[in-house]
This record gives structure tokens, sequence and C-alpha cells, in this order.
């Protein structure tokens, strides 16, 4: 397993009773058995409540269903006993969806996530020998450079202040020889005519306790419609007009009704309350990653928009 270092100085840190610490002095809080480099308080609290509610909704061990490992392997470009053995960094974990399977295939798993999620994702995957946790910020991550065969990020990069930033950022982590797996929303004219465009610009500046209870009056409001009219094409687009709802009726048709509606209260919360949204086209990814240097891209639309693995040019 990878060793902590300071995000500051890149100085080994050691565990002191409830801190981890550099020989020079530096120290950073562990609280309740994960160590943490950044503030409480931060530009993900929302996604930190999102999770503390919907703390297994995702899950596949949870939900019964092999959803998120078709999404994640299909990112990997392989299955998940592949990862046997291999030092994967897991960035912006929340509650553990993708977390629990790359623990699952062997790997020596390091997870993050910049919100108090992570102690959600202490709870589901518990104490097992290849993982471990702390709460940090993408651009000051507290590994070496260029230490982890495999750094995965699903799900985060558009919420983060600087795209670019942010993939560079990661693609730091990787080993010579290993593989760099992201996603991103992808870039469509039609965000601007949708309703949950709208509803975010209020929602996202509200305290997230207060903006949850919205969300969650607005999907009681109209879920029910959604769900009658799953089968009707016609009567579905019009209400998709006045609706931000996120529903996955048709895309997770495994799903009975009573998960579709905790999925509608995840996904939109997520969508409506998330303090950055950035959009990309896969050409702008594909860009963004041969400037850093990365080889052999893979590009795909699918999942979250915009899927893409690359790898790191041995020395």
């Amino acid at each position: 397993m990878i060793n902590f270092v300071s995000p500051k100085s890149g100085k080994s840190l050691i565990k002191r009773g409830d801190q981890l610490v550099t020989d020079s002095g530096e120290s950073f809080p562990v609280i309740n058995g994960i160590p943490r480099f950044v503030t409480p308080d931060n530009y993900a609290n929302a996604f930190g409540l999102q999770w503390k509610n919907f703390a297994k909704t995702q899950l596949d061990s949870f939900s019964g269903t092999n959803i998120t490992q078709e999404r994640l392997e299909r990112c990997l470009g392989f299955p998940i006993e592949q990862l046997k053995g291999k030092e994967v960094l897991e960035v912006g974990s929340g509650a553990g969806r993708f977390t629990e399977l790359l623990v699952k295939g062997g790997a020596e798993v390091q997870t993050n996530d910049l919100s108090v999620a992570v102690e959600v994702n202490l709870e589901n995957i518990g104490k097992v020998s290849n993982y471990s946790i702390c709460q940090a910020n993408v651009y000051e991550l507290p590994f070496a450079k260029g230490s982890f065969d495999i750094v995965v990020c699903l799900g985060v990069i558009q919420h983060t202040p600087n795209t670019e930033k942010t993939i560079a950022a990661l693609f730091d982590m990787v080993k010579p020889g290993g593989l760099l797996v992201i996603d991103h929303y992808i870039w469509r004219i039609n965000y601007y005519f949708n309703p949950a465009t709208y509803y975010r610009l209020v929602l996202k500046e509200l305290k997230p306790q207060t903006s949850k209870k919205i969300v969650d009056a607005i999907v009681d409001f109209f879920f029910p419609m959604h769900w009658a009219f799953r089968n009707a094409p016609a009567l579905n687009w019009l209400l998709k007009r006045v609706s931000p709802l996120i529903t996955f009726i048709n895309y997770f048709p495994q799903l009975d009704k009573q998960a579709q509606y905790e999925w509608a209260k995840l996904d939109t919360y997520d969508s409506l309350t998330d303090y950055y949204k950035r959009l990309r086209t896969p050409e702008q990814i594909k860009t963004t990653l041969e400037k850093i240097g990365a080889k052999n891209i893979w590009i795909n639309q699918g999942g979250n928009g915009v899927e893409a693995r690359a790898e790191k040019a041995k020395v």
C-alpha cells in the first residue's frame, strides 16, 4: 500500500496519536480513523450531505445489479479481476460505489474524497487490508507523484474548479506505463434548454440542507408522472420540458419502482446543487490528454457522457 506524504512538502508522514506528522513539524489530523488533508467546509459540502443520505443507493451490493460494475469495467477496458495486486488510486469516491468493486477485484486501493462522504465510504467498505481512505483535494493529493498503476476518477471531474487542471493532476499520479481512467459530462446544446439548468442557478446557492428539502419536494411532485408516463414516449417528452428530474427508468429497467425513486432523488439532487458543472466534448477531452503526453487514448460516449482512458509512456 502506498504511504501518505505531505501534500505541501512531499515529506513522508507517520502516525503519532491522532495526527499524521512529518519530521519537520507538519501535521494533519486523523478524525474518526480518517486522515484529513482539507478543511471541513468546502465546495463539496452538498456532495457530503448527498452521500450521507444515499449511502448505499448506487452500490451493486445493495441494488442487486451489476450496473456499476459494467460501467467500471467498460472504462477500465478489462474485468475487475485483473486489478489484483495493482496499486490503484480512486479520486472522488463518494459513498463507494466504485470503491467496493476495486477492493473486490483485489487492487491495493487508496481512495479519497473532498467531502465528508469519506465517512460513509469507510462504513460501507469496512476495515480490509487492501483499502485505505483519506479526505483530500485532487490538487493536493497526499501521495508522491507517479505512484499508482491505475488512477480512477469517475463522476467527479466535471464538478471541480478546472477540468484540464484536474486531469493533469490525476495524470501526475500515474506511474510510467500506468493507466488513467476518467469520465466527464458531455457538452450538449440542449443543456441550455433543460429546466434543470435554471433550477440549479438558485438551488446551488442555498445551504445543502435547504436545497435537499426543496429537491425532495420536487422529486415527490414529478416522479409519479415520470413513472406513469414511462411507456408513453410523447407524454414523457412533454414532461421533460418542465421537469428537472434525472431518471433512469428507461436506462436501467432492472431497478424496481422504489429503487428508481431513490436514484431519481439522488441524481436530481446531484444535478441541481453541484457548485461547479463543467461540460466538454469528446474532442476536448482527447486534446487535453494529448497535451499532457498521454498515449493510447480511448474515448467513448456513454455512461456519464465522455469516458476516457489513457496510458502514461514508459520511461
